[in-house]
């Protein structure tokens, strides 16, 4: 892998999910190094992030050390090979200690990084710290991505993989909503929401993405440098859309490819009414400023044709059409 690629993650309750996550993103995604953005979460997850991070950061093939009559307080990561030693803060637990030993073991060269926030701030503003933390970082491909399980590693391999192979390519877009594209296990009203809400973004700000509220995304560092991350100001789910369309507004080019969605499997949702009501509101006032171009400037309309087609839907993947298939023909059998 040429490009440095960093995964943004934002988190809120979200410990029971690090582990399983984390250890896809590594075994499918060789190399990538993920940054967790953490709002003060009260379940523990920065102090087990911490941990992970501490591992990954240090050398390869660290294993748990206990010393003998010892409390867990005492715990400490051991190099093969050589005395025990405490590397590890002091008073934190054997089961911390074991998560990040078994996650340390598949990174191949990959690193956790955590940052941590004073309190719930919002997913915009996480991502958007997060960003910023990448780029100043040199990273030249950033990643957004949910631990919560509900994105797939494999699918961000695929991500990866299309727009290495396109220098032209400014954004990939993880889609549920062009062919080949699904969710699974999705509550209807969940699926209804999201169905609308990207067909009302769509038609109010002429966009073609089809799937504009997607938080699984591989952004070029190049445009994230000119989309003036500093003046976002969205919280919920609507920054996806602000997103893609400042995006479009610089000049990117989006692809959208498919993925499968599946519902999490553990912890709750963080959506609710509040988020849509944003999404709602900035989306219309974005839409009337645009039409409010389109009556004053005879360049708009020929510019919005131009973006049009840097807005691409690939085709469906084969590699997942045959997963589906395979799924599809157990769930026969």
């Amino acid at each position: 892998m040429t490009d440095r690629v960093c995964v943004v993650m934002p988190t809120y309750n979200e410990r029971d999910n690090l582990e399983s996550t984390l250890t896809g993103v590594f075994v499918q995604n060789p190399g990538v190094d993920v940054l967790i953005v953490d709002d003060a979460s009260p379940d523990g997850t920065g102090t087990l992030a911490d941990v992970i991070s501490k591992a990954t950061n240090m050398a390869p093939q660290l294993s748990v050390h206990v010393a003998r009559g010892a409390q867990s307080k005492d715990t400490g990561f051991e190099r093969a090979g050589t005395d025990a030693k405490v590397l590890s803060d002091a008073h934190v637990s054997t089961p911390d200690l074991k998560i990040a030993n078994r996650i340390n073991g598949c990174t191949m060269d990959s690193r956790v990084f955590v940052l941590h926030r004073k309190g719930k701030l919002g997913l915009g503003s996480a991502y958007v710290d997060g960003f910023t933390w990448a780029l100043d970082h040199g990273y030249t491909l950033i990643c957004e991505m949910d631990m919560d399980g509900s994105h797939r590693p494999d699918d961000l391999k695929r991500m990866l993989d299309r727009i290495e192979g396109n220098a032209n390519i400014d954004l990939v877009v993880g889609s549920r909503r062009v062919p080949g594209g699904t969710t699974e296990n999705w509550p209807w009203y969940r699926d209804l929401i999201s169905r609308v809400g990207s067909q009302y973004a769509r038609l109010m700000l002429g966009l073609k993405v089809r799937d504009m509220t997607s938080g699984f995304r591989v952004y070029r560092a190049g445009i994230l440098r000119k989309v003036n991350l500093h003046t976002i100001e969205d919280n919920g789910y609507v920054f996806q859309i602000d997103m893609t369309r400042r995006v479009v507004a610089a000049g990117g080019t989006v692809v959208e490819m498919p993925i499968v969605f599946p519902e999490r499997a553990r912890g709750e949702s963080k959506m609710d009414g509040s988020i849509v009501r944003e999404a709602m509101d900035k989306v219309t006032r974005w839409g009337f400023a645009r039409m409010h171009r389109q009556l004053h400037d005879p360049d708009e309309i020929p510019r919005e044709i131009t973006d049009a087609k840097r807005q691409i839907e690939d085709g469906p993947d084969e590699v997942l059409d045959d997963e589906l298939v395979d799924e599809a023909e157990a769930g026969v059998d």
